[in-house]
């Protein structure tokens, strides 16, 4: 399976699971990340991507 899992930066720069099986990841029209598992869960965040490894399939994001 080539799904990502999404990881959201706390206040101590510690990864914590934001989100499985991560699908697609796009912005919405607010500047916001919409992200959406392959069971169809989504999630919103206002933030950004901090670093992508595909290999790996690890997403990191900080909220603004």
């Amino acid at each position: 399976m080539c799904e990502a899992t999404a990881y959201l930066l706390n206040n101590n720069g510690e990864e914590e699971l934001y989100l499985s099986d991560v699908d697609l990841i796009e912005p919405t029209d607010d500047g916001k990340l919409r992200l959406v598992s392959i069971y169809g869960e989504q999630k919103t965040l206002a933030g950004r991507i901090k670093s992508m490894s595909l290999v790996n399939h690890r997403v990191v994001l900080s909220a603004d």
